[in-house]
């Protein structure tokens, strides 16, 4: 058995629910291309050419110290120095998306105020 195996590998069904399978299968799983399989929502900031919030689905299992699962992450890329690279990890898709709509209004709000 060789480390990749003892992480926790998920890939996402074409509806969206998450599956915890083995290294195997996510490895054929993830030959589809990132933007089918990972990324849940992108949102380039009006104005700007170098803000980006990013929402993708991680693939890795990320609670390190047990509970739920933490599939999916947004991430602010570029902007004000106190929003850029700024994330926040979710269990359910549906947290994700409403992450990413939460994560929008904040760097409008923060571009605005730059």
């Amino acid at each position: 058995m060789n480390e990749l195996d003892e992480l926790d590998w998920w890939v996402l069904r074409d509806d969206g629910t998450p599956v915890n399978v083995s290294f195997e299968e996510h490895c054929v799983w993830n030959r589809r291309p990132f933007e089918e399989t990972r990324r849940i929502a992108e949102t380039l900031i009006e104005g700007s050419t170098d803000v980006r919030i990013s929402t993708v689905f991680l693939t890795i299992d990320h609670s390190w110290s047990g509970g739920p699962p933490i599939l999916f992450e947004t991430m602010v890329f570029g902007g004000p120095e106190e929003i850029d690279r700024w994330q926040e990890r979710y269990s359910t898709l549906e947290d994700a998306r409403a992450g990413h709509e939460r994560a929008v209004a904040m760097v409008r709000k923060a571009m605005r105020a730059a």
